[in-house]
């Protein structure tokens, strides 16, 4: 499986740039946390348009997957961003809440994570003779490999890989846009940087010196 590196990689390149690009349309703050259905009547905490804020409570207010798909989701992506020294897992950053919300509020999500969900129950009650959460670790690993590396994948195990690879956009993308993930990243935002000045042999090659006022007022050594 392709660790937390990898995966950074991923959101920060080319393979997850469409879901994060679409998931995060100008004037919605997309959270990993999706609210519960009771917190859409609370009052908008964003500049949300009238408009933008009627399609969030809508979109929140619904349910799509049942219990037992968002404990897949949970499990998967739990194995494709784990927890480690650094920070919390996929489910820590609360990323299957994300995949719910994103998933109502980009319906064309819907057919194929669902699709893959049952193709993988599916895989594993031939395989174990139980669905993909109820099986011991080791068996959802043997799975999730299976499917995890395109190249390596035998063709008939080809709609697992496609499922998988938009899980994986999915849990890169709501991982590494959550306060944990952002963190995690190292990414500190635009913040002053602190200027010691031009280099004293630039200076020198070119005549040029500081003015002890300069030094005082604009140059920092510390």
């Amino acid at each position: 499986m392709d660790r937390r590196k990898s995966i950074k990689a991923l959101i920060v390149g080319t393979v997850s740039t469409g879901v994060l690009v679409e998931a995060c349309k100008p004037g919605e703050e997309k959270k990993p946390e999706a609210p519960k259905a009771a917190d859409a009547a609370a009052p908008a905490e964003t500049n949300r348009m009238k408009e933008e804020e009627a399609h969030y409570k809508e979109v929140v207010a619904k349910t799509f997957f049942t219990p037992g798909e968002m404990a897949t989701i949970t499990i998967l992506g739990d194995i494709i961003i784990p927890k480690d020294e650094h920070s919390g897992s996929a489910s820590d950053a609360k990323v299957p809440e994300f995949i719910e919300f994103i998933v109502k509020d980009m319906p064309s999500h819907q057919i194929p994570m669902r699709g893959g969900l049952r193709w993988l129950d599916v895989q594993c009650l031939n395989r174990y003779e139980k669905a993909f959460s109820d099986c011991t670790p080791q068996q959802q690993i043997e799975m999730v490999d299976a499917i995890a590396y395109p190249k390596k994948a035998k063709p008939e195990m080809a709609q697992g890989v496609a499922f998988f690879n938009l899980m994986r956009n999915l849990v890169a993308t709501g991982f590494f846009t959550s306060q944990m993930g952002v963190k995690d990243l190292g990414y500190a935002g635009n913040i002053p940087n602190q200027w010691n000045g031009v280099p004293d042999d630039v200076l020198k090659q070119y005549g040029l010196a500081y003015t002890e006022k300069e030094l005082k007022e604009c140059v920092s050594f510390t």
